[in-house]
């Protein structure tokens, strides 16, 4: 198999941990006869930096011209006085648009080897965590018109737009209930039906999508009692399916109970373009280029493309199998370090991992 991907380091340890990942997906290409080629682009600080804009122009021709996209991290303190159309996290909201990426997807999995790291009580720890949390990732208020800052009456008023179309939530509501297929069939629907009218179409769409999935069960929660529920008893979660804002908050969530950010991965997919794959955590500029972050949440990503966007499934478990062999061994990144652990940096992190593919 030979495949095209699109490198975005981005901003503060980006490039250290895609450095780790591409790495990695090397050592899968030599233990299992694949080519793998990728091109480096600009996204985020570095291409204000370099070209003045957060997403250059060639940049997205480059991901649209791969077969999947790998992204770092953008961010960082120094950008933080641009206004919201210049800063770093336009770039990452405009691929999502160009690219017409609806849908994230980010599994929530509490390793067992990482059982004393996680925040919650051993009793609920004890039961699990396996989590997928699709959110929708094109619509609702980070995309809604009008918007903007403008005065009233003698004082500003900000506002935004939460707008759903139909189909918005059909195509994200079949991508919940077919991933559920795979998993445990249960697709929980977070909104706030009881307060948005917004919300209420939603629920009647996910509703009339079920009717196609009748093998999947599916029940409706409010968001704000999801994120209770998540803390209180998240075994009883499946799949959650939600809206843009919704879903970036419980996904969130979800991911920190489970011990760190430096553990979790993501894809964001669409129904055409090539995917983007990255880790969730953010650019953490306080520790860039000291080979202290965690990147194993960049090559569990990498696994992630590797099984969805390449349908390489042997190299993908290859991958996965290789990060739980090495929080058996005892290895950990600060992150995640516990008493009488192995405390190791990136670098070393992403060789060790290497070592047991």
């Amino acid at each position: 198999m030979n495949k095209k991907i699109c490198l975005l380091p981005g901003d503060g340890i980006g490039p250290e941990i895609i450095n780790e990942a591409v790495q990695t997906i090397d050592a899968v290409a030599r233990r299992f006869g694949h080519t793998f080629s990728c091109k480096t682009a600009l996204i985020g600080g570095a291409a204000i930096d370099a070209k003045g804009v957060p997403l250059p122009a060639e940049t997205l021709a480059a991901c649209k011209a791969s077969d999947a996209v790998f992204l770092g991290a953008v961010g960082g303190p120094k950008w933080d006085q641009l206004d919201n159309k210049s800063r770093p996290e336009a770039g990452l909201l405009g691929i999502r648009k160009e690219l017409e990426l609806f849908a994230n997807l980010r599994p929530a999995i509490l390793f067992p080897e990482l059982a004393g790291a996680c925040l919650l009580r051993p009793d609920i720890v004890r039961a699990g965590l396996d989590i997928m949390v699709v959110r929708e990732l094109t619509g609702c208020v980070y995309f809604g018109q009008p918007r903007g800052i403008e005065t009233r009456d003698g004082e500003r008023v900000g506002f935004n737009t939460m707008i759903y179309r139909e189909h918005e939530i059909r195509r994200i509501a079949k991508l919940a209930f077919e991933t559920a297929r795979l998993r445990r069939k249960k697709v929980c629907s977070c909104d706030k039906a009881n307060v948005l009218d917004v919300s209420r179409l939603w629920r009647d769409v996910v509703s009339e999508v079920h009717k196609d999935f009748q093998d999947v069960e599916l029940t409706h929660m409010y968001a704000d009692n999801a994120a209770m529920q998540l803390v209180r008893d998240p075994v009883q979660f499946d799949v959650l399916v939600t809206g843009n804002l919704f879903g970036d908050i419980l996904s969130d969530e979800a991911a920190v109970i489970t011990g760190s950010l430096g553990m979790l991965p993501s894809a964001s997919l669409g129904a055409k373009s090539p995917g983007l794959f990255e880790p969730i955590h953010g650019s953490a500029p306080d520790i860039a280029g000291q080979d202290k972050a965690n990147p194993l949440a960049a090559i569990l990503s990498m696994s992630m493309m590797l099984r969805l966007a390449f349908g390489l499934e042997k190299e993908a478990d290859a991958v996965e199998n290789a990060v739980r062999i090495c929080l058996k061994d005892g290895y950990r990144t600060g992150d995640i370090m516990e008493a009488d652990k192995i405390l190791v940096g990136t670098s070393k992190m992403g060789e060790l991992v290497r070592e047991r593919i």
